[in-house]
């Protein structure tokens, strides 16, 4: 199917050849005539299936066709409410891109910046908003925002919302929505409590799910190594000699870590840098951007921080720290094997860390393959190749006693 079989105006076709896309993405091609239709959503997807452009799209052409010349921006007419700062500036850009041709109008606020210019792009009027909680909420107390004649409500990545302790704002600005409206609930899981909101928001909804959370990429290839806590960074470093990966993600689950990992890549004359909640916006802006541009080799971060980054031609993932939460790593990997593109996902694996790599096999149904490498736990290598469920064992003395020497010639990374 291409993007002029979905009923879409010559503005926005426009916009999408601009852009170089002709092949919506099955969430696109399945969301888009339900959004056109004014009916309510439940989509549940991955980051990146092309979700974003599944509701800017529709959304973009229903004000376009029932705007007023007369009121102007006046009244905000959507809003769309998103957990992060990095994650609300991509939706903005793509409601530029996409709607650069009919003239609506679209604004971003968030938190971590001084809100006087944010305050003025609203006394002006928007069409568009685009709002993290916390930052909506004092603006809206503070008088700034009005939504009394709100047309259309977004809820993205409510699962991550709710992770991030955000439940309470989130029924706060629920309250203050007009009862006639329609509502589009984006969630990448659907445990009891996320379905449970979408209930309470949601009238006679439809439902769209692609690819469902359990199931990793097919064109990713994923690799385990176990290697003691203590020799994680040592293994990042070797992996990183292999001119291959020339630019990749690595995955922690601390900001103290992603910081101490990046300051040891700098060390070793690697561009590296750490994206996480506790830098300032300014700077959050430029490391992603650096990355983007392929200025930074290395992009250190968590994965609040992370969620959302959407990075052309990432070819590999490294997971310094495997997550506590299967569904995680689902999400971490699925950044890389984009576009018909092969990804390679190389995960590190403590001891300690082996129930979460059990958790991840189960949840995937598939066991991750393990890597023989110099700093290798060799007693958990073979735990691992005996039974994905076998206990732990007690460790034993790694077969490589002069490492750095005696191996690192003869190491090969296998991808």
């Amino acid at each position: 199917m291409l993007f002029e079989q979905l009923g879409l105006i010559e503005p926005i076709l426009k916009a999408i050849k601009n852009e170089g896309y002709t092949t919506p993405t099955p969430i696109q091609v399945q969301s888009i005539p339900i959004v056109l239709e004014g009916k309510d959503l439940l989509g549940c997807a991955q980051t990146g299936t092309g979700k974003t452009a599944a509701f800017a799209i529709p959304i973009l052409q229903q004000l376009y066709k029932t705007r007023s010349a007369s009121e102007g921006y006046k009244h905000i007419r959507t809003l769309i409410l998103t957990p992060t700062r990095e994650l609300a500036m991509q939706i903005d850009e793509s409601f530029a891109a996409y709607g650069k041709y009919t003239g609506l109008k679209h604004d971003v606020i968030f938190g971590g910046v001084p809100q006087h210019r944010q305050t003025i792009a609203l006394r002006n009027g928007t069409d568009i908003l685009i709002a993290t909680p916390g930052r909506l909420l004092d603006l809206m107390n503070q008088g700034y925002v009005y939504l009394s004649h709100l047309e259309i409500f977004v809820l993205d990545e409510a699962d991550r919302m709710l992770d991030m302790g955000f439940i309470n704002d989130i029924k706060k600005v629920i309250r203050e929505l007009p009862q006639q409206r329609q509502t589009l609930f984006f969630s990448a899981t659907m445990p009891p409590n996320i379905s449970k909101l979408a209930n309470s928001l949601l009238y006679k909804p439809e439902k769209v799910e692609i690819t469902p959370v359990s199931t990793t990429a097919e064109r990713v290839e994923q690799s385990v190594y176990f290697v003691k806590k203590k020799d994680k960074q040592s293994l990042l470093d070797l992996l990183l000699k292999d001119k291959r990966i020339e630019r990749t993600i690595v995955f922690t689950q601390t900001k103290h870590g992603a910081d101490r990992i990046a300051k040891n890549l700098r060390k070793r004359n690697i561009n590296a840098d750490a994206l996480h909640g506790d830098k300032s916006q300014a700077s959050r802006q430029l490391t992603l951007s650096n990355f983007k541009n392929g200025r930074l080799r290395v992009l250190v971060a968590t994965d609040i921080a992370a969620r959302g980054i959407d990075v052309d031609a990432l070819e590999h993932v490294i997971n310094f720290d495997l997550p506590n939460v299967s569904e995680t790593y689902v999400h971490r990997i699925g950044r890389t094997g984009r576009a018909g593109a092969t990804g390679y996902a190389l995960s590190f694996c403590a001891a300690e860390e082996r129930p979460f790599l059990n958790s991840i096999n189960k949840l995937t149904k598939q066991q991750i393959p393990a890597v023989s490498h110099p700093f290798e736990e060799a007693a958990l290598i073979d735990a691992h190749n005996a039974t994905p469920d076998a206990p732990k064992l007690p460790p034993r003395k790694p077969k490589f006693k002069n490492r750095k020497k005696s191996s690192e010639k003869k190491f090969k990374v296998d991808f």
